[in-house]
């Protein structure tokens, strides 16, 4: 598979694994290897460089998991390929819709949202986080919000990684609440942006059980009952 971005591209190898899809890319050269993780970031992918044990040889790996959160053209184009495998024989029917359920129905949203944690604090505070030790993901997540219509120190805190340690993206009560009034009251396309956004929060609190799914309900329906922005 190959990906590209302003004219450069790199082709990756894919492999059908039991249980998972991996894309891989690896060379002597680190430089190319940054390139391929840098690309796959920028197709919504969380990647980091390694260095393979015992030799001079860098890579970049993305199973399933990962590669489910990335943007839609990259889990149709993975779809894509599996269904290509199975259609040649290469795969039985089950494991390759095993492996096609990730990629068709997508961990996130068409604007490839990352995985943002939503649970509960010992308080009975929601925590709405994204984490990550990339700072090119973190900066870009930041970024986003700020699109969105969201402050920095208002409506979200950011602390960026350091050292190989995970850095953040917090979403304050106050932020879900203004995202939730945008989604009413926006315009255009920065309406359409947010409201899927708190659409995903929601469905990321679902899945994280009862008590977090009506926390966050309560939240979004408090923020779009306001009045106006500032309420």
């Amino acid at each position: 598979m190959t990906l590209s971005e302003a004219g450069v591209a790199v082709k990756y190898n894919v492999y059908l694994h039991e249980h998972d899809v991996s894309l891989e890319f690896e060379s002597t050269d680190r430089s190319h290897v940054e390139l391929a993780a840098h690309l796959l970031r920028l197709a919504g992918v969380a990647a980091e460089v390694k260095k393979r044990e015992g030799g001079d040889v860098w890579y970049v790996r993305a199973f399933t998991n990962k590669l489910a959160a990335g943007r839609e053209e990259l889990r149709k184009a993975l779809a894509e390929l599996v269904r290509t495998a199975r259609s040649k024989g290469w795969v039985d029917e089950k494991r390759a819709g095993d492996w096609l359920k990730k990629p068709e129905e997508g961990r996130v949203l068409k604007e490839g949202w990352p995985k943002y944690k939503v649970e509960l604090a010992r308080s009975g505070a929601l925590v709405v986080k994204f984490g990550s030790t990339n700072p090119d993901s973190i900066a870009r997540e930041a970024q986003r919000l700020k699109e969105m219509g969201l402050e920095e120190g208002r409506h979200f805190t950011v602390k960026m990684p350091e050292e190989g340690r995970f850095g953040y993206v917090s979403i304050l009560k106050e932020g879900l609440a203004f995202a939730a009034w945008l989604s009413v009251h926006g315009e255009g396309e920065q309406r359409e942006l947010v409201a899927e956004f708190v659409e995903y929060i929601l469905r990321r609190a679902e899945e994280a059980g009862k008590e977090v799914y009506e926390k966050a309900r309560e939240i979004v329906d408090e923020g779009k009952a306001r009045g106006f922005p500032n309420a």
